[in-house]
């Protein structure tokens, strides 16, 4: 798209409204080269719930579903709880198409994300 001015990524770790709940801010494509740095921040973070906000992510590649998979696979074994909010109709999609979705509990907001995983 001309004009279009894509942000590099990058990811925010902010804690959440309750002790114990941290959010991933998500900026940027979400792409082969921006995976590692998504990886290692769901690492980094040991809160047992973690919302990963992609509400300022406009794309995604098939390395970053592989990416949202080891997330979920990490955070189910170590019993943390794991949301997705914000996703765009794009992204939605990239989720469904690649048989995913149904993984992850997925809402529109954070603040609806934080009520639910109360």
């Amino acid at each position: 798209m001309p004009g279009m001015v894509i942000e590099p990524f990058r990811v925010i770790t902010i804690p959440g409204s309750r002790e114990g709940l941290h959010i991933l801010v998500l900026k940027g494509a979400f792409t082969s080269s921006s995976s590692p740095v998504f990886n290692d921040a769901v690492l980094a973070v040991a809160a047992p719930r973690l919302i990963v906000d992609l509400s300022e992510v406009p794309m995604m590649d098939s390395m970053a579903i592989g990416a949202l998979v080891r997330a979920f696979v990490s955070c189910h074994k170590s019993g943390r709880k794991l949301a997705l909010a914000g996703m765009n109709h794009r992204v939605q999609n990239v989720l469904h198409l690649t048989g995913i979705a149904p993984l992850f509990d997925s809402y529109d907001t954070v603040a609806q994300a934080e009520e639910a995983l109360d």
